[in-house]
C-alpha cells in the first residue's frame, strides 16, 4: 500500500523560506513523478513542481519558477519542495503526489496521479 506523508509547512513572513518533505513507502517503479500541488481556499488545485524518478526531468508552474525547487533523496524515498522568497499567494495546503511516468503528470495534470498525502499547511503573512 502506497503512503505519502508530508511535512514542513508553517507560518512565515513574505520573503521568507520553507522546506516540505514528502515520504513515500509502498511505491516502486523506475518511471515515475512525484509532484507538488496546492490548493488555497476558494481556488483551483493548481500543480506546482514535479520531478521524475531519476532526478534528471524537473518541471514548475510558472508562478514559483526561479523561487522553488523540488528535489528528491531515492535512498530515503523522500521529496522536497525548498521554497524560497515567499509570497502571501503562495499560501495554500501543499499536497504531495506520486503517478506514472506520462507526459500528462510532466505537465501536473492531476489526474494522473494515483497517490496522495494528506497535506501541510503553508502560510505566509505578515
Amino acid at each position: 500500500q502506497v503512503h505519502l506523508v508530508e511535512s514542513g509547512g508553517g507560518s512565515v513572513q513574505p520573503g521568507g523560506s520553507l522546506r516540505l518533505s514528502c515520504k513515500a513507502s509502498g511505491y516502486t517503479g523506475s518511471n515515475n513523478y512525484t509532484a507538488w500541488f496546492r490548493q488555497a481556499p476558494g481556488k483551483t488545485r493548481e500543480g506546482v513542481a514535479v520531478i521524475h524518478t531519476n532526478g534528471e526531468r524537473t518541471n514548475y508552474a510558472d508562478s514559483v519558477k526561479g523561487r522553488f525547487t523540488i528535489s528528491q533523496d531515492n535512498a530515503q524515498n523522500t521529496v522536497y519542495l525548498q521554497m524560497n522568497s515567499l509570497k502571501p499567494e503562495d499560501a495554500a495546503m501543499y499536497y504531495c503526489a506520486a503517478g506514472p511516468g506520462t507526459w500528462l503528470a510532466f505537465f501536473l495534470a492531476a489526474a494522473e496521479y494515483n497517490y496522495w498525502g494528506q497535506g501541510t499547511q503553508v502560510t505566509v503573512s505578515s
